[in-house]
């Protein structure tokens, strides 16, 4: 599964960070080492947690910038997280193309969202990253 896997790691990572559970090191043994995983899995998880809660303010801002008419704080937690986490890749994971990105959490979207998390979540992904794009800075 690869990639996708690791995604969903970083997903409960972060979900249970967002909780109130800051312990992170904590959060990814229990979650990484909860099953056999490859290392490659468990790298990609734990650098993509990583980036997006260190980054929280920067990628929360890009989200913030291309909502229009939905307050940040009425999106359900899921969606949020999958928004950082797509917004992380866009912006610090210069190596993964901006679709494949997008793609990749349109689908996490749609398997643990709600019904139209997909479209909502390409919706704002398309827009940080064109937004990113027409700053110059990709």
């Amino acid at each position: 599964m690869g990639r996708r896997l690791a995604r969903e790691l970083a997903l409960k990572i972060l979900y249970r960070y967002e909780e109130g559970d800051t312990n992170l090191s904590k959060i990814m043994n229990d979650i990484l080492e909860a099953k056999k995983y490859t290392e490659d899995d468990k790298t990609f998880s734990k650098q993509l947690a990583e980036t997006t809660i260190n980054n929280l303010s920067a990628i929360d801002a890009h989200i913030v910038e291309v909502l229009k008419n939905w307050p940040f704080d009425r999106i359900s937690v899921i969606d949020k997280i999958i928004l950082r986490l797509g917004t992380c890749e866009l912006l610090y994971f210069k190596d993964i193309p901006a679709q494949v990105s997008i793609n990749e959490a349109i689908e996490i979207g749609k398997k643990y969202g709600g019904g139209d998390s997909g479209r909502f979540i390409n919706g704002v992904l398309d827009a940080v990253k064109k937004h990113y794009e027409s700053s110059n800075n990709r």
